[in-house]
């Protein structure tokens, strides 16, 4: 025989007596007649609760609207960005600019970059 059959159909209500405490305060100040506070708090409760939830969908709205995914156009690297700001090409180092949803470099085209280098002079000898 099955020694665990009563145990399964017991119900634990042990969280139930605070909750029943909270409605009858609740009834109790709504029928002296002081229901604006209980409204006030649940009033409060809701925008606690649905706020997370609002700035959620506003924060992907935003990212949306603002992020950029497009090619390097001097090495055609594909990465992401925020538009209307200025950043630089993981893969090559060139400074760009967002803007419009399109990676524009910030230096004029036909520009080419040179890195000088120092050269100690040695006199060779005959």
């Amino acid at each position: 025989m099955n020694q665990d059959f009563p145990k399964r159909f017991q119900f634990n209500l042990s969280g139930a007596g605070c909750w029943l405490t909270l409605l009858a305060i609740g009834l109790l100040l709504g029928a002296v007649g002081l229901g604006w506070v209980v409204n006030g708090f649940l009033i409060i409760v809701g925008l606690v609760i649905i706020s997370p939830i609002i700035g959620w969908f506003v924060f992907r709205l935003w990212l949306k609207r603002n992020l950029v995914e497009d090619k390097c156009p001097v090495c055609a690297y594909e990465f992401t960005g925020f538009n209307r700001t200025d950043c630089q090409c993981p893969n090559c180092a060139e400074p760009l600019k967002v803007e419009q949803g399109h990676f524009q470099r910030l230096t004029p085209p036909g520009t080419i970059d040179v890195e000088a280098v120092e050269v100690s002079v040695r006199q060779i000898e005959d």
